[in-house]
């Protein structure tokens, strides 16, 4: 099975506010009529066909051939999987940040991206963090923020979770 995008899933993930999560639309994007199902397992873990079956069954992707959707469909029907624990890590929060800020075309958020870049401990980038989504509502919509605070709390490392998010400040 080599899923591909439908007309439906080129207009979402062109528009950004989409009512995707990141995971639907990093699969979205990889599901290019190229890959079988097997690659997309190891690109997206295993849960990769109960995904690709629920972005199938929204509308979002075709199978390549008639045989391909209910065999989606039974490999994704059995009881859900447990959930995942992803792997948080500093490094991964910082560069998501960074690009937020480079993808922003404000100079406060270049200022912003400069002072991040520069850190190299991790205080001052929990510091760098909290400053750029201190500053992040006035550069972009609310819903934007909200967007990237969510996807924060799926990667910073659980101790630094609540001085990021809460703004509460580090002491030197």
């Amino acid at each position: 099975m080599h899923p591909r995008k439908t007309e439906l899933a080129h207009t979402v993930l062109q528009a950004h506010r989409a009512p995707l999560d990141l995971r639907q639309r990093r699969a979205l994007i990889l599901c290019d009529g190229k890959r079988s199902l097997a690659e997309l397992s190891v690109l997206l873990g295993t849960d990769a066909p109960a995904l690709i079956s629920q972005l199938q069954r929204s509308g979002y992707l075709d199978a390549d051939d008639a045989v391909a959707a209910p065999l989606v469909a039974t490999v994704a029907t059995p009881a859900p999987a447990p959930a995942v624990e992803r792997r948080r890590s500093m490094v991964a929060a910082r560069i998501y940040v960074l690009d937020i800020l480079a993808l922003q075309r404000n100079p406060t958020a270049a200022q912003l991206h400069r002072v991040l870049q520069a850190t190299r401990e991790e205080e001052d980038t929990i510091n760098a963090l909290q400053l750029a989504l201190a500053h992040l509502p006035a550069i972009t919509s609310d819903g934007y923020t909200q967007r990237v605070r969510g996807r924060l709390q799926e990667v910073l490392p659980e101790v630094h979770l609540a001085a990021v998010l809460d703004g509460a400040p580090l002491s030197a």
